[in-house]
């Protein structure tokens, strides 16, 4: 499947911005299931300084400064990517038991699983919680193929929380989204994480999109889909394999993938300090993924 990705994002403000540093992840990467053929960023105004490079984790990071006096920002990325079917990855995956995972990378020496490990500590949106160790437990039994204890993790998260974009900000603990049994997807796939790290299983948070579908005798309304996020384990001699909680569904050719990271700090859509401004701002974000294969380009 092919999809072209309009990524934009306004800012306007109550006063002139002096100057600005800002940093993207809004490029989608490749993977053994994705290329990305073509992706750029278009800023205005235009910018002072530009940097494209690669980050810590791989990601496509675009690193750009404006100088001249500005009362709105407009960032617009456009992306295209080709998605392949990675097939049934359950029934691929090597039966390895969940409480052999963190064992089995102690001992290795291979660069996937020493790279994993990293994956196995807290980070600044992921701690460690009793509550979460005790709520994935029922997941985990001695012995279960870890593959098949995640996907009951992820069908207990989908059940159990109520998606509620209102509840939460990027700030709330993981402790109020357990306690309010809400959240949006970015809430749903650090819990995960912090319940498969509690029992020695890797997990990174995934940033990205997924197409949309209308509802039936409806117009796809262009503009209307938005950034995606869910999570990623990791299975020695086998790979990583991605859940997405708030679907309840392992991603497949609908899912397309920009950054991975310990949490949402690290693969954030766009982010930056800037100079004056006033008090007030607004932000508008649009999103558009269009399937291509009936698209002529």
């Amino acid at each position: 499947m092919k999809y072209r990705i309009t990524h934009e994002t306004h800012y306007t403000y109550s006063k002139p911005v002096t100057s600005c540093y800002n940093l993207a992840h809004l490029s989608p990467r490749n993977s053994n299931r994705q290329v990305c053929s073509s992706s750029s960023v278009n800023v205005q105004p235009g910018v002072a300084n530009s940097i494209e490079r690669d980050d810590f984790f791989g990601n496509k990071v675009h690193y750009f400064t404006v100088h001249t006096p500005h009362d709105s920002l407009t960032v617009t990325a456009v992306s295209e990517v080709e998605i392949s079917h990675p097939g049934n990855l359950l029934d691929a995956a090597f039966p390895i038991p969940w409480n052999e995972v963190r064992n089995t990378l102690m001992r290795s020496a291979r660069s996937e699983d020493m790279d994993a490990r990293q994956y196995l500590l807290e980070s600044p949106f992921v701690s460690l919680n009793p509550d979460l160790h005790k709520y994935a437990q029922a997941s985990f039994d001695s012995g279960r193929p870890v593959l098949e204890a995640v996907h009951d993790l992820m069908d207990r998260i989908h059940n159990d929380f109520d998606y509620d974009p209102h509840i939460t900000t990027i700030a709330t603990p993981l402790s109020e989204v357990f306690a309010h049994r809400k959240g949006v997807c970015q809430d749903f796939a650090h819990l995960a994480i912090s319940c498969l790290i509690s029992h020695g299983v890797p997990a990174r948070y995934v940033s990205g999109y997924l197409e949309t579908i209308p509802p039936p005798g409806q117009k796809r309304m262009r503009g209307a889909d938005a950034s995606h996020a869910w999570f990623s384990v990791y299975v020695p001699d086998f790979g990583w394999v991605d859940f997405d909680p708030t679907n309840n569904q392992i991603p497949m050719e609908r899912h397309i993938t920009t950054a991975w990271g310990r949490d949402y700090g690290d693969v954030t859509p766009l982010k930056g300090v800037i100079f004056g401004g006033g008090k007030e701002h607004k932000l508008n974000v649009s999103v558009d993924v269009e399937a291509m294969d009936n698209v002529v380009v």
